[in-house]
């Protein structure tokens, strides 16, 4: 597979098929885990094999964004279940990634639309996602996309 990282390789409009994710999309998608995560360690196949198929069990589908073969977008979507708001479900959009060499392409917004349609088919009443306070230019296109960073706080604890 061709690497991406770090090089402007496209200028003009790719080719772009945006479709669920599959097991065998797993090696392509973790190089670029390790673009949005280079301080992660190397990821473990066979526990992260075992983690994907528990998680299309509980309600998490995984999409991919490729062009030529290879894979240059990447998120997920937990449906949680929800028994407020007419027991209407909520979507939780996450690790959204676009290959560094493929941004301002138009890439992810693309993903994040199939994200959010994939969303509303579930139901859902509301999706939301979160971004690290740092990532501002990424805070600018979530809000391009139609998400508002004003309407709720996020906290976290981390183990």
């Amino acid at each position: 597979m061709p690497s991406v990282r770090g090089k402007k390789i496209m200028n003009k409009q790719p080719d772009l098929k945006i479709r669920k994710a599959a097991l065998a999309d797993l090696p392509q998608i973790f190089m670029l885990y390790q673009e949005l995560q280079p301080d992660d360690p190397p990821v473990n196949e066979k526990m992260a094999t075992e983690v994907w198929e528990k998680s299309l069990d509980s309600g998490v589908t995984y999409f991919v964004g490729e062009t030529n073969g290879t894979i240059v977008a990447t998120c997920y979507v937990a449906i949680i279940l929800n028994i407020t708001r007419g027991c209407s479900p909520i979507a939780f959009i996450e690790n959204i990634i676009t290959a560094a060499a493929y941004r301002r392409l138009g890439i992810g917004k693309k993903l994040l639309e199939s994200a959010i349609g994939y969303a509303k088919e579930q139901g859902c009443y509301k999706a939301t996602l979160q971004s690290n306070v740092k990532r501002t230019d990424a805070h600018m296109f979530y809000k391009s996309v139609g998400f508002d960073g004003n309407s709720k706080k996020a906290f976290e604890i981390r183990f």
